[in-house]
């Protein structure tokens, strides 16, 4: 499997407030995004947002590759 680094620095704003965040791994990128869905579109909308994402892979999917 392929390891993926991220270096990004991501600045989001909303009339209540703002955030910097500096994301290093997927993972870290999903919990960032996730969360903001939920702060833009709330908990149900966000969950059938990422289910709909979700739906284009198969249940057993393993991601990346080396060769890809």
């Amino acid at each position: 499997m392929t390891t993926v680094s991220i270096d990004a620095d991501i600045k989001a704003k909303w009339p209540q407030g703002h955030s910097s965040y500096s994301p290093g791994s997927p993972e870290e990128l999903a919990i960032i995004g996730i969360d903001l869905l939920v702060k833009e579109l709330g908990t149900q909308a966000a969950q059938t947002f990422i289910a709909q994402i979700l739906e284009r892979y198969p249940a057993d999917f393993m991601g990346l590759t080396d060769s890809e």
